[in-house]
């Protein structure tokens, strides 16, 4: 694995991705239409002040997840990725340029979705701004990795977006946005703690309303960080040259 090929692959993507601008505006922006949909809805309530912070870790997750997932699998369908692994080109080197032009998108969007919940949904951050964007850039990130792992293991499009309900919804639902993790049977907090939205979503809450240090949120970082880590590399050892 070569930085140069690494780097020379997330160009080739950055630049298929620059020529379609609409779908650029669509990831650029919806999470943040949606974010201020939810802020809408509770305008009249502090019902956002609740759950804005889980809003900002989660509609980034998603549309990275899918976006990641369904670009990498189209790639291996059409025979794009056997003739890249033709050539001088590892594994490695594939799935880390994939996810440095996918990250790059994910800092955008999910730093304009958390700017966005602050200064136009009126979302009160008791705590460090630039924290709180930090941990919202990570959680984007996360669905990057966890997108490429599915599509290592997807042959259809429809199939990765059935890993969703694998990958995705558990997070969703024991990640303590419905009800605290605390109030759960002991065995789904167990499961709910140990999975990496609840991480990114305990430190954005904690962000917040600064109920915690900052040392407590650079933990949850770690652990957010920890997790990208474990899906690129399992998805560079899993990915195939095509699908059969």
């Amino acid at each position: 694995m070569t930085i140069t090929r690494t780097l020379a692959t997330a160009g080739r993507v950055l630049t298929q991705i620059r020529h379609d601008p609409r779908t650029v505006a669509l990831l650029l922006l919806v999470p943040s239409l949606l974010i201020g949909l939810v802020a809408w809805i509770f305008s009249d309530t502090e019902v956002f002040q609740s759950v804005g912070p889980a809003m900002i870790a989660l509609f980034p997750f998603i549309v990275m997840f899918l976006v990641t997932s369904i670009t990498t699998l189209r790639e291996r369908r059409t025979g794009t990725l056997e003739r890249l692994l033709s050539m001088p080109l590892g594994r490695g080197d594939l799935i880390l340029g994939y996810t440095l032009a996918f990250g790059l998108l994910a800092v955008l969007q999910s730093s304009i979705a958390a700017l966005f919940a602050v200064t136009v949904c009126g979302l009160d951050i008791a705590g460090s701004l630039g924290l709180l964007v930090a941990v919202a850039v990570a959680d984007a990130i996360l669905g990057t990795a966890l997108g490429l792992l599915a599509s290592a293991f997807a042959r259809t499009e429809f199939q990765v977006v059935q890993f969703m309900p694998l990958l995705v919804f558990p997070q969703i639902l024991l990640g303590g946005i419905f009800l605290p993790r605390d109030q759960l049977p002991e065995v789904l907090q167990a499961i709910g703690d140990a999975l990496p939205l609840s991480h990114a979503i305990d430190a954005l809450t904690a962000v917040a309303a600064e109920s915690h240090d900052d040392a407590y949120v650079l933990g949850e970082l770690l652990v957010i960080l920890a997790w990208i880590a474990g899906a690129v590399i399992l998805a560079s050892l899993t990915l195939r040259r095509r699908t059969p």
